[in-house]
């Protein structure tokens, strides 16, 4: 029973079986390989499993399985990579996958070796946090965190103080790009430049013109972060500059130095003593042995080219180790033989004496290696000059050990001795230039203003950013060219500005808020202004007994209360012939008129009135008597509730209300100021720093109602990877301990200028824009004022008919009676 569920376990692991000469067979597992085999690496990666295999079965000739290899040419694209791997594990049936020459490549065979279970062993990539998350991809390659320990412990052993970064622009070199910075900056090495290059910035002229502008900045020490093809050409374009004479430094990281073929015999001849890390492979005779089989190999194959001849040993002797970790790895799972056999955990399991650093020992799903030889390229080959190593061993009570061993004798560019002083510190009287960006808005000029001199049409910038960046680098004795920048108001743009242009630009200084996508792109400073938003208003007087006349102008309360009686006395003069209500004794007249008007303030007349002419008056009044109170009620609710309510509000949420930052409507400090005395906006939502403006040239003007910890406050931006970043961020500090930052803010934020009256109660004056005035308001009173002008030129009218019709009555009574006597 027990033999039938071994066997029907191999079976569904393995995708064959394979007999030798002498008819043993053999369990066939299937593995396959995915790089671009018309590259040299992909060839000698192809070419070291293979002849590995057949040492390692030579040897091992009594295991039962065998692993075979089933190659797929991806030619460099990652698209065809992943197709490759597709039908590898589809028809192919393989178990595992060797290859990914990309990042890119790396994360779609590892997105694909997740989902089908199979381990996916990767030699050609860096190592890079972006994989972690994959559990079946294994990470076989040197150790970045180790490397960028050992250049720094190098710099600082040849007492060099700081360096100029030159990286390939692609994804898979910026992580190693990052760690080799964050170690400079760490070590106090200081980069005072990095340039970048890709594929399509490589071009002769772009290369000359770049590294012409560093020789012109004294720059003399360069590390070098890039492939074998760009640094080819770098280094020829850097001999045509004289940069490869007496007095530069170059070091070349493991990524280069690893896969570095020495194929290019001009690119060689141009690299002449340049320093270089390079993954440590221990001299044996195994591995002497491998390695010119395996060139023997390759140059007698016919689809090889010469160039093979003359490669790095560190990719045959990894591809090596990997070829034989794999073919120990599934003999186990056919001892074993159980339910619980999984390749990819015998893999990190199996123990195995590799030729690239003795035991090999997967640790998670890497393997990595911490030593690197020290390497100077003389002639046509290196030589070693020393050994770094650096052992970190993880969930166990060791501690790190890191040592650079003692270094033999370096052969400088231009064949000297001498190690090379830095031509980066100053020299022969010369300072170092800084360019640097400034915001030239200019609407907080307190903050950061630019003008041009009359004289000299030089600019000139003042304002408290600027005071503060000077002090924080003046220790460094820069030389500073101070360049506006206005072509976005947006602040992201200047960020992505100074990261695009880093051959124009070395910094950017002004009210520059430090927030997390603009550091993607540069290095900020400690911040040094307050953090936090807050909210700013016009400074409120107390409220009076009174406080209720407030809604009204007093032009306003003067008209309403003379049309009240002018209303009450319309309604009178009409009335007054036919009602009796409106008739008596002279003082009780005059108390009805003045009662009745004012009575329609809360509609309680209760008098009939009996002229149609009368009730269109009375109508259009308690029209115009409706809007007024409903205007006087809104108004009052306005200014003492709902601005109550508006202040909670604003002070629960003041990162709601950026809209009224200092990026709204209005353009400069005056016009903020302007705008909150005008009732334009009743409160000013902003950055700390830009209130404290507001708050110091204003005393007893305004006052915040409360702030929140939503901003990170201003800072210096540097180019990435900048050393000045940190050392500026020290002298900020510096600055802020010793109270020296304090006065600056005082000189800046509380000095008044001659246009401001400090004595002026704006409470009063904010209060008289938010009243109702008589301009506001004047139609209703004119449609009131002409309904009345109407109704007493009727009224008059028909006064005027009724007094001629009885004058005429009269007249004409008298002569019916003088008539009637004459006859008597």
């Amino acid at each position: 029973m027990e033999i039938l569920v071994s066997l029907s376990i191999l079976a569904l692991l393995f995708s064959g079986v394979v007999a030798d000469s002498n008819n043993i067979v053999f369990e066939e597992v299937r593995v396959g390989l995915v790089v671009d085999l018309g590259s040299i690496q992909g060839k000698i990666l192809q070419t070291s499993i293979s002849l590995a295999l057949s040492d390692f079965y030579l040897v091992n000739n009594s295991y039962r399985t065998r692993v075979s290899v089933l190659a797929r040419d991806s030619r460099g694209d990652p698209l065809l990579a992943l197709a490759a791997a597709s039908d590898l594990l589809q028809t192919g049936k393989v178990k595992a996958i060797v290859g990914a020459e990309s990042l890119q490549e790396a994360k779609l065979l590892a997105a694909i070796s997740e989902k089908a279970k199979v381990p996916v062993i990767s030699t050609l990539v860096p190592n890079t946090l972006s994989l972690n998350k994959y559990n079946h991809f294994i990470q076989w390659t040197y150790d970045i965190t180790s490397e960028s320990k050992g250049i720094t412990s190098l710099i600082q052993e040849l007492n060099l103080k700081s360096v100029v970064v030159i990286y390939e622009d692609v994804d898979d070199w910026r992580e190693g790009l990052q760690i080799l910075v964050d170690h400079f900056q760490d070590g106090g090495v200081q980069i005072d430049r990095t340039t970048s290059f890709s594929e399509f910035s490589s071009e002769e002229d772009y290369m000359v013109y770049q590294l012409r502008k560093l020789k012109s900045a004294r720059a003399a020490v360069f590390v070098v972060h890039m492939s074998e093809i760009l640094v080819s050409r770098l280094f020829q374009c850097a001999e045509k500059l004289g940069m490869m004479e007496e007095g530069y430094v170059w070091i070349l990281t493991a990524r280069t130095m690893n896969y570095f073929h020495y194929s290019d015999g001009f690119a060689v001849r141009s690299m002449q003593r340049v320093i270089g890390f390079r993954s440590y492979i221990p001299v044996s005779e195994q591995v002497m042995n491998f390695t010119s089989r395996l060139r023997k190999v390759m140059v007698d194959d016919d689809t090889a080219q010469i160039e093979t001849e003359h490669f790095s040993v560190v990719i045959s002797v990894w591809a090596h180790d990997i070829a034989c970790i794999l073919a120990t790895a599934v003999e186990n799972i056919w001892l074993r033989a159980s339910n619980e056999s999984n390749l990819l955990e015998t893999i990190k399991q199996s123990g195995f004496k590799g030729l690239s650093h003795g035991d090999m020992q997967i640790v998670g799903n890497k393997y990595l290696l911490g030593t690197f030889e020290i390497v100077n390229m003389v002639g046509t080959g290196v030589s070693r000059i020393g050994l770094w190593s650096c052992y970190n061993f993880c969930g166990r009570r060791h501690v790190m050990v890191s040592s650079i061993n003692e270094l033999e004798t370096i052969s400088w560019p231009g064949g000297s001795g001498r190690i090379p002083r830095h031509r980066l510190l100053e020299e022969n009287g010369e300072r170092k230039l800084l360019r640097v960006l400034v915001t030239s808005r200019n609407n907080f000029p307190h903050l950061v203003a630019v003008r041009p001199d009359p004289e000299t049409g030089l600019n000139i910038v003042s304002g408290f950013c600027i005071e503060v960046f000077k002090a924080s680098i003046a220790p460094f004795d820069y030389e500073l060219e101070f360049i506006p920048y206005n072509r976005s108001s947006n602040y992201d743009d200047l960020a992505n500005e100074l990261f695009t242009q880093r051959d124009k630009y070395d910094a950017a200084v002004g009210d520059i808020t430090i927030t997390y996508n603009r550091s993607l792109y540069v290095d900020f400073t400690l911040p040094y202004t307050e953090m936090g938003v807050g909210v700013l208003t016009v400074k409120k007087k107390k409220e009076s007994m009174w406080t209720f006349f407030e809604p009204l102008d007093k032009s306003l309360w003067l008209a309403t209360g003379a049309f009240f009686i002018l209303t009450g006395f319309v309604v009178w003069l009409v009335e007054r012939a036919v009602n009796p209500e409106f008739q008596g004794s002279w003082g009780q007249q005059l108390g009805m008129m003045l009662w009745f008007g004012f009575s329609t303030i809360v509609f309680a007349h209760r008098e009939k009135l009996q002229k149609m002419s009368s009730k269109f008056v009375v109508i259009v009044w308690v029209f115009v008597v409706l809007i007024l109170t409903s205007s006087y009620s809104a108004n009052l609710t306005s200014t003492k509730t709902i601005s109550r309510i508006q202040f909670s509000e604003v002070l629960r949420n003041p990162s709601q209300y950026r809209m009224l930052s200092t990026n709204s409507t209005p353009n400069t400090f005056d016009d903020y100021v302007q705008a909150l005395r005008d009732g334009t906006i009743s409160h000013f939502v902003s950055e700390i720093p830009y209130l404290n403006v507001f708050l110091g040239h204003y005393p007893g003007v305004f006052e915040m109602l409360g702030r929140d910890t939503t901003s990170n406050g201003f800072g210096f931006m540097f180019q990435k990877g900048s050393g000045l970043a940190p050392n500026v961020s020290r002298e900020i500090a510096k600055l802020r301990s010793s109270r020296m930052l304090k006065d600056m803010e005082k000189r800046w934020f509380q000095k008044m200028d001659s246009f401001v009256n400090p004595y002026t109660d704006w409470s009063e004056i904010d209060d008289a824009f938010n009243r109702l005035t008589i301009h506001e308001l004047g139609g209703l009173f004119v449609i009131v004022g002409v309904s009345h002008a109407l109704v007493l030129a009727l009224h008059l009218y028909q006064t005027r008919r009724e007094i001629s019709r009885a004058l005429w009555e009269s007249r004409l009574f008298t002569k019916l009676q003088n008539f009637s006597g004459f006859y008597k």
